[in-house]
């Protein structure tokens, strides 16, 4: 598809200004364009080319800030298309209502969402701490034998699209929404139930990683930790942290796996290390 959308814009741009139309993702029938300053001046032409090429595309964003504030949102610009950020987005036989405007969602973590239901054992109680639309859960709920998910989000419209996409999944009998912030949550109800914990907002896990460990049930179980990582090692620096604190619990760590997930900018990345503790 990108050597099509390279013939569609090849009359309108210069092949290095072709060279700078960066990779974009498209979550339902939205497609979300991240574009250099010096392209600004033609980012119509871009959007209307894209949605030339991609006919699924009812809706081309221009991602105009980055990620940020407390519920990790962002703003757009419509480049093409219909006038909207909401969509429903399609993944492993799931269906997510997303309101791209007021909640973070990221198609790029389908992959990762898969291999943790894949690593789930029948009766298993899990508790995600940060569960946006609940992608994580309800992924969950669906592909593996999971007994329950207790399911956090501080974010009201989060939880509310969450409480939609467990009815319109099905997954009710298994996934339980909980609006509020995690640490409160998991203090007023949740200490020692889990046998998995997820963690999947990188900036955010260090500072709960205490809440994380006491979600879990007396004799441990397993904690996936996401956090970012930069070369020449994006990982002993995460391991060391963990060590440190884990070890102050009164459990012994092991990493079960590590993975880079995807980079965020030169020399530095989105991983994942899965942690097995044990008394």
């Amino acid at each position: 598809m990108a050597k099509s959308l390279r013939e569609v814009l090849s009359g309108s741009l210069t092949e290095n200004e072709l060279k700078r139309v960066r990779a974009f993702d498209i979550v339902g029938d939205i497609a979300v364009l991240k574009l250099p300053e010096e392209l600004l001046p033609k980012k119509k032409l871009i959007g209307e080319g894209v949605l030339k090429v991609h006919r699924n595309v009812k809706t081309v964003l221009l991602q105009t800030t980055p990620v940020r504030g407390e519920f990790r949102t962002r703003e757009f610009e419509v480049l093409a298309g219909e006038p909207r950020t909401k969509t429903i987005h399609r993944e492993s036989g799931c269906e997510f209502k997303v309101d791209l405007a007021r909640v973070y969602f990221s198609p790029r973590l389908a992959y990762e969402r898969m291999r943790i239901a894949r690593m789930v054992t029948e009766g298993e109680v899990v508790t995600n701490l940060f569960a946006g639309v609940g992608c994580y859960s309800i992924v969950l709920a669906k592909h593996s034998e999971v007994g329950k998910v207790y399911s956090i989000d501080k974010n009201p419209e989060a939880f509310r699209l969450m409480c939609e996409n467990i009815r319109l999944n099905r997954v009710g009998g298994k996934v339980v929404p909980l609006l509020g912030d995690a640490g409160d949550v998991v203090k007023k109800g949740l200490e020692g139930k889990a046998d998995r914990v997820l963690m999947p907002l990188p900036e955010f896990s260090r500072n709960f990683i205490d809440i994380a460990v006491s979600a879990l049930k007396p004799e441990g179980g397993v904690i996936h930790f996401y956090d970012v990582g930069e070369e020449p090692d994006p990982f002993s620096p995460s391991i060391e942290f963990l060590s440190e604190k884990i070890c102050k619990k009164k459990f012994k760590i092991k990493v079960l796996e590590r993975r880079i997930i995807r980079s965020y900018a030169v020399r530095c990345y989105h991983v994942v290390l899965d942690l097995l503790l044990q008394r």
